[in-house]
């Protein structure tokens, strides 16, 4: 995308990219054809802008999907193993047992599980004889989405990875400045192998002049949850947003302290500028778009993601049926790597319709369970600001503002994700002096959603639910 000083999206290309599932709870992509669509895609939005418009490059990407490239020809060694990914779930659990969890995260406010990038990368230098042999050369270059581009956009000369985003990997303590060496040694990954971490916004690097016709500016860096968290202007102390996209990632802004959750929540970097840290609280759902794709890709029950609300409101209720989607496991407040996705109370009163209803609903419950855990660790919601592609879909956002008895806002540009990119961009290009002022300059206008549903019918849906979830 490319934005204008003002905020408003002037460019936009976009490319799918390929999914791979070889085996149950596995989720690969395949790093070169990141590569080659990203760059396709930039280039034909700057050849749309002109060049010489284009004055910064911010990058927001998933977070802890885990690329292993080779450091001198720059080619990827294996497939991207995916977030999602779950196959490291036994290797966390041994850690668990050997009872390191509790030092694990009061060290990187991450709990132990196939979640995050570190244990990834264990994976693939025990399963993956490339990835071994340019070990033993001193070859290999582990790194997040982000490191992976901006070492193919500068051809080699930078190995970064901003604070956002190396502190999903399980291998940077909240508060040290790189990769730390005991938890490096804890999973068993080279510590030469890592970037180095660097600031969300500034002059991080910038691209070889050969990709675009002439060097670029590369000054934001940020995970994409964190981003969509700026982008929606949650730059005060409890500012809290939520987004709907491949997954559904709820953080409310914790200011300098470094968050410490006693009810299964995740401390994280949200952001750092000349060498300081804003901290946030996390909470993290595996599936909420991903489970609309998989109800059209799989199961063939829709032919696109709209059609859902027309058929969410084309019936009273779902009719008693409920979806847990756990089609990869748990995230928080849970963190079950082993739970399986259900469909409950069908009927031959239940058809379509009442299934892609309940698909809706499973966002309101998932986010409902992740704001019982953030009161419980007193960072309790008084608003919450939505964002990113399902949000988009009206009865959602007014499902979640019934279910969680709470005001919902929800952003005319909901790709706030980008606009964060974009604004810590400006800020690292010295467009704008500070992300507030660059908020106020690039935020446009907002939608609000009242709750209004009966208590009986909320704590009715909300029994289910939970009746389900034990299910599940």
């Amino acid at each position: 995308m490319v934005f204008a000083r003002d905020g408003r999206m002037l460019h936009v290309a976009q490319k799918d990219l390929t999914q791979h599932y070889p085996k149950p709870g596995w989720v690969e992509h395949d790093a070169g054809e990141i590569w080659d669509r990203t760059l396709a895609c930039a280039r034909r939005v700057v050849e749309e802008a002109g060049i010489e418009q284009i004055a910064c490059i911010g990058i927001t990407n998933q977070r802890e999907t885990v690329v292993a490239w080779d450091a001198q020809s720059l080619e990827p060694l294996s497939r991207a193993i995916v977030w999602q990914d779950r196959r490291t779930a036994q290797f966390c659990a041994d850690l668990r047992e050997a009872g390191h969890e509790e030092a694990v995260q009061e060290k990187t406010g991450l709990l132990l599980d196939p979640y995050f990038s570190g244990t990834k990368m264990r994976w693939l230098l025990d399963h993956d004889e490339r990835v071994r042999q340019a070990a033993r050369k001193g070859t290999l270059a582990f790194g997040t989405i982000e490191s992976w581009l901006v070492a193919k956009l500068t051809k080699g000369e930078a190995h970064i990875s901003d604070a956002s985003n190396a502190s999903r990997t399980q291998l940077l303590a909240l508060d040290g400045a790189q990769f730390d060496d005991g938890l490096c040694d804890l999973l068993g990954v080279p510590r030469g192998a890592l970037p180095s971490v660097v600031d969300t916004s500034g002059a991080l690097a910038e691209t070889d002049a050969g990709w675009f016709g002439k060097s670029i500016p590369i000054s934001g860096m940020v995970g994409d949850q964190q981003s969509a968290t700026l982008g929606q202007g949650c730059l005060a102390l409890g500012d809290t947003k939520a987004t709907y996209g491949t997954g559904a990632f709820v953080l409310a802004n914790m200011g300098k302290d470094i968050p410490r959750s006693q009810h299964r929540m995740l401390g994280t970097v949200l952001n750092q500028m000349a060498g300081e840290r804003t901290y946030a609280i996390e909470g993290s759902v595996f599936v909420a778009g991903s489970l609309v794709q998989w109800l059209r890709d799989q199961l063939g029950l829709i032919s696109s993601a709209a059609e859902t609300e027309a058929l969410a409101r084309s019936i009273p209720d779902s009719g008693e049926v409920v979806i847990v989607p756990a089609l990869s496991g748990l995230g928080a407040p849970h963190w079950r790597a082993d739970a399986r996705g259900v469909i409950a109370g069908l009927s031959f009163a239940g058809g379509k319709a009442q299934i892609a209803r309940a698909a809706l609903e499973a966002m309101a419950h998932q986010t409902h369970d992740l704001a019982e855990a953030f009161s419980a660790d007193g960072a309790a919601w008084t608003r919450l600001k939505i964002d990113g592609g399902m949000s988009a879909i009206d009865w959602m956002a007014q499902d979640l503002a019934d279910m969680l008895q709470l005001t919902v806002e929800r952003p005319d540009f909901v790709e706030t994700t980008a606009l964060g990119a974009a604004m810590s961009a400006a800020v690292g290009a010295g467009l704008y002096p500070t992300l507030e002022s660059a908020a106020a300059g690039m935020r446009g206008s907002v939608q609000i959603f009242e709750p209004g549903m009966q208590n009986e019918v909320r704590e009715e849906r909300l029994a289910r639910w939970r009746k389900a979830l034990a299910a599940a």
